[in-house]
């Protein structure tokens, strides 16, 4: 089949690639002409993701796979285009809106429509197909239309989408099943069908409850620093009870989807959703408390200028993904408190904001140091040889991994 993937992004592309290796004819189709030059070239611009180097050359220079700025005809569009918050948490569904219009002008009879991208409960239905249907043609009866949400983890995403369990949506019974066809000839997890506001709802769902059990453990976090205990202890043997298992609290939520989707459903359903909200609001904080840590240690210094260390950038560890990264807010709040603030991350240094410094050059005559990011090259420091290089010992583990 001749498969559109429209976004070009951290699951548009391995889709795509994905898709092409399975022998389908494949156009990925993004609006940044740096990205479509990237790919063409065989050279993605997404690191750290293994194996999609090696694959996206070989399809690439097979002929399955081609990018371009502007829209074809094909058998199969999938759109997989970023659906962001706005500044009062309600969903910017903008690019959505932009690549459903531009298929519908490509639209034919027979076509599959499918949307991986995340959206709010019912949206596919009430926004997605009435734009779709300005084609002239009617949803379900000569096209159909699917919604078959991601669940993949940054650094290890081509073996998430072959080999992790699907779920899909469709407007109709014919719909679901010929769009299970279709990932089948890639996906070696199960696939389920469904409703399609049953499988908008499943995403929402899953990284609403990583979302609230993260919560948790930031708000015990607090509940420890307030009275001077050792959460990771606290945690540990908590753990030990068979049935309790408390994640790991850090300096916030980051990402393309735990930090976000759960303010789809806030927003869809404010009254049924004070736990969600809760949540997002603790997890939100966390940042600020943070920063203010590290300001309550430098305080008890007495000195007019301080230097505080922070080791890295990135939403979660070894990845170079900075999407909504908590760790650039504390940054940025403790730069706004005054602080000289020296960053340092191995991964993401070439698209941050700050100057990145070797780690030693960070440290050097530092007043405080701060992990925030748990990358392995900080896993392995040598915590004496660091303090040595320090002008205070203020140290400061948002993720429990130096056991200090």
């Amino acid at each position: 089949m001749k498969v559109c993937v429209v976004g070009l992004g951290y699951i548009g592309l391995p889709t795509a690639t994905l898709a092409a290796s399975a022998g389908h004819e494949v156009v990925g189709v993004d609006t940044n002409e740096s990205i479509v030059d990237a790919v063409n070239s065989a050279a993605p611009h997404i690191r750290g993701e293994a194996g999609l180097d090696e694959l996206v050359k070989q399809v690439v220079e097979n002929g399955n796979l081609v990018a371009s700025s502007t829209m074809v005809e094909a058998d199969v569009f999938l759109v997989a285009v970023p659906t962001p918050i706005t500044e009062t948490k309600k969903a910017d569904l903008s690019y959505v809106v932009a690549a459903s219009e531009s298929v519908a002008s490509f639209l034919r009879k027979g076509n599959l429509f499918v949307v991986e991208s995340t959206i709010p409960p019912g949206c596919t239905k009430e926004l997605i197909i009435p734009i779709l249907e300005r084609s002239g043609l009617k949803a379900g009866v000569d096209f159909s239309v699917a919604h078959c949400p991601e669940r993949v983890i940054p650094g290890n995403i081509l073996y998430e989408l072959v080999n992790n369990d699907r779920v899909i949506g469709g407007l109709d019974e014919l719909s679901a099943q010929r769009a299970k066809e279709f990932y089948s000839t890639f996906v070696k997890g199960d696939i389920f069908t469904t409703g399609l506001i049953e499988a908008e709802l499943t995403k929402l769902a899953e990284n609403a409850y990583r979302d609230v059990n993260i919560a948790f453990a930031n708000e015990l976090a607090l509940i420890c620093e307030t009275l001077g205990i050792d959460v990771w202890e606290v945690i540990r043997l908590a753990n030990r009870h068979p049935r309790v298992n408390i994640l790991k609290p850090g300096p916030g939520v980051g990402g393309h989807c735990i930090a976000v989707d759960p303010w789809f459903l806030v927003e869809r359903c404010p009254r049924e959703t004070r736990l969600i909200a809760a949540a997002r609001r603790v997890n939100d904080d966390r940042p600020e408390r943070i920063a203010s840590m590290v300001q309550a240690e430098i305080t008890k210094l007495n000195i007019d200028k301080a230097t505080v260390a922070c080791l890295g950038l990135t939403y979660k560890a070894d990845v170079d993904d900075m999407r909504g990264s908590p760790s650039v807010a504390v940054i940025a709040s403790l730069i706004r408190k005054g602080y000289e603030v020296r960053v340092c991350d191995p991964y993401a240094c070439e698209e941050s904001l700050y100057k990145c410094v070797p780690i030693h050059e960070a440290v050097k005559g530092a007043d405080a140091l701060v992990l925030l990011v748990d990358h392995k090259e900080y896993r392995e420091l040598d915590l004496q040889q660091i303090r040595k290089l320090m002008r205070h010992d203020i140290i400061i583990d948002t993720r429990g991994v130096w056991n200090i």
